[in-house]
């Protein structure tokens, strides 16, 4: 498993940062941010970028700057600043290739059985997070992580970004955080994209970043090993995901409150 640094017992990590690499400069300002709000908090801090953002509603959707462009960055954001980072693959033979720039593979939740995808990240020997489908239960999400193991691989994460609900909706049911811990992996919960509101009319995915905090102060209080929150200096004009965003000049109020939170049932 990765090494995270500044981690008092029983504190939960953060993955955090752009849905998608936009640029360089971007990425390097909130990564530096960022790094400031955990280091101050002693939170271990992951941080998370696609290079390419290839499940999009719309042909016309923003898909990335270009891969080797992308990962380039976040290698930068890993030697600048020493964290490790993560970021999302698609296809088996994707797989390599990122290993060469991220610390963590992240298998998006719609490919999350694609065998073919979970085995080639396994054989990479890089940490591989396994993000649970809207259409599983906790339970079943078991099979996915089994296939990495099974493949050589014991440095799984699993997270929850909540469950498809009706056609334009996900709920995040909490029993399930617990319930997945049972199988001996960390348990992070996707505060952001659990708030998505998915098939919308106009092709664009919608959300309600206004529970973002709601959300988050819920999964640590059921004991989440840790939060993955998508950030953006100013999510109105994210390229992506930015209807379920959380202000960058949010995070440090909403870390504070939640390491205190932490605390209070340790």
């Amino acid at each position: 498993m990765i090494e995270l640094k500044n981690n008092p017992a029983g504190n939960f990590f953060l993955l955090a940062g752009p849905c998608v690499i936009e640029g360089e400069d971007m990425a390097m300002r909130i990564a530096e941010r960022v790094v400031a709000i955990t280091d101050k908090l002693q939170i271990p801090y992951v941080f998370k970028g696609s290079y390419r953002k290839a499940n999009r509603s719309r042909l016309d959707s923003f898909m990335g700057i270009g891969d080797e462009k992308a990962l380039k960055i976040l290698k930068k954001v890993h030697d600048t600043f020493g964290v490790p980072t993560v970021t999302d693959i698609h296809a088996a033979e994707e797989a390599a290739m990122a290993a060469e720039y991220v610390d963590i593979l992240q298998i998006p939740a719609f490919l999350c059985r694609q065998t073919d995808l979970l085995v080639a990240a396994a054989k990479t020997g890089k940490t591989v997070n396994i993000k649970k489908g809207q259409f599983l239960s906790p339970l079943a999400i078991q099979f996915a992580a089994d296939k990495v193991v099974e493949a050589g691989n014991k440095n799984v994460m699993i997270t929850e970004r909540g469950t498809t609900f009706g056609y334009q909706d996900l709920v995040v049911d909490y029993r399930g955080i617990p319930e997945m811990q049972t199988f001996g992996f960390p348990v992070i919960l996707d505060v952001t994209h659990s708030l998505q509101q998915p098939n919308q009319t106009s092709g664009v995915t919608g959300g309600m970043p206004q529970l973002i905090e709601t959300i988050a102060k819920a999964g640590i209080a059921v004991g989440a090993d840790g939060l993955f929150i998508e950030t953006h200096e100013n999510p109105a004009v994210a390229k992506s995901d930015g209807a379920n965003m959380l202000k960058l000049d949010l995070l440090e109020g909403l870390l504070t409150r939640l390491v205190r939170i932490r605390e209070a049932i340790k």
